[in-house]
């Protein structure tokens, strides 16, 4: 689905609907009462956001991976593996399993490294553990309350922030920003600009500033494309294409996780191919693709750039001597 227009502005709309808000916030709060919250005894690092939607986990999950590989660690992903149909505590295999079973975005993260998905995420980094991991990255969980997290960030797309604030229905939201911001140890914050909110953050809320790179740009530079995205905020990734110099003749926006039909597919080939372009789309939409299905489809592969590289270390190697 895609985000309410009035998600982005605040008004009429999302006031008359700010009780329900009441409602969201209240079942929040009930679960996290009445969960026991546990700890694996390795490092947990999260990496969440505020809001429903895209805002770039994953790459940020990726780069948090590097960082700790680098600093002598062996971290493994932990994931719900949403749009996936195993409950886990399950080892993803990015040669046997597909996204039906695991999910994309998990499936896309064990081809960076040992991805395990589970639908209690104690148990899969309790599993993680046990299989050698000594420090957990927990994709997404800012706001589950049954794994304890040593350290929590928050990912922020610039050019969308955190909508018109209000917190579900009414707004994009997950709960509300006092709340986030108590749980994390900084904000990543995705692009060139500056939401409003960030302004409005103390200074002791560390801001790092990072923005999507694309690795494979060349491949695209002067060729004919016809996009296609099953993501949160598709223009994002159209955005990307345009700016290796590929010449976008067409594109087609599906609903975030879409499962892809083969006559959807059919269509998008004959577009292609009356259009004398190629099919490009995201990394986690050919995750979601049949290995037989991704014949004559590329993917713009993407990285996640930091500012200031040393912020992000040093957090994470004052977390790890703390414990």
């Amino acid at each position: 689905m895609r985000d309410p227009r009035f998600w982005q502005k605040d008004g009429l709309v999302p006031k008359l609907l700010s009780p329900l808000s009441l409602l969201w916030r209240a079942g929040a709060c009930l679960r996290a009462k009445t969960t026991t919250a546990r700890h694996p005894g390795c490092p947990v690092f999260c990496v969440g956001n505020f809001t429903v939607g895209g805002a770039g986990k994953t790459p940020t999950s990726v780069a948090l991976f590097d960082v700790l590989s680098a600093l002598g660690r062996h971290p493994h992903f932990v994931s719900r593996g949403y749009g996936g149909s195993i409950a886990g505590p399950h080892r993803v295999d990015p040669d046997l399993d597909d996204a039906s079973k695991v999910g994309d975005e998990p499936l896309l993260l064990a081809h960076h490294g040992p991805a395990w998905i589970s639908r209690e995420r104690f148990l899969g980094a309790e599993m993680a553990r046990d299989n050698g991991a000594d420090a957990i990255i927990l994709d997404d969980g800012l706001q589950n309350p049954s794994l304890i997290k040593d350290c929590s960030f928050a990912v922020i797309d610039s050019n969308y922030g955190i909508g018109n604030g209000r917190v579900m229905p009414a707004g994009p939201m997950r709960e509300p920003l006092i709340s986030g911001l108590e749980k994390v140890h900084a904000i990543i914050l995705i692009g060139d600009k500056t939401p409003d909110f960030i302004t409005n953050l103390p200074a002791s809320v560390p801001i790092l500033r990072a923005r999507i790179v694309p690795v494979n740009g060349d491949r695209f530079a002067g060729k004919n494309v016809v996009a296609f995205a099953g993501i949160g905020r598709p223009q994002k990734f159209y955005d990307s294409l345009a700016s290796v110099g590929a010449r976008i003749v067409a594109t087609q926006d599906f609903d975030d996780h879409h499962v892809f039909a083969p006559d959807e597919l059919t269509a998008l080939r004959m577009t292609a191919a009356k259009l004398d372009a190629e099919l490009v789309t995201t990394q986690k939409d050919l995750m979601r693709l049949p290995s037989d299905s991704r014949n004559g489809i590329n993917s713009l592969d993407i990285r996640l750039v930091f500012e200031a590289p040393d912020q992000l270390s040093q957090i994470v190697k004052t977390v790890l001597a703390d414990g």
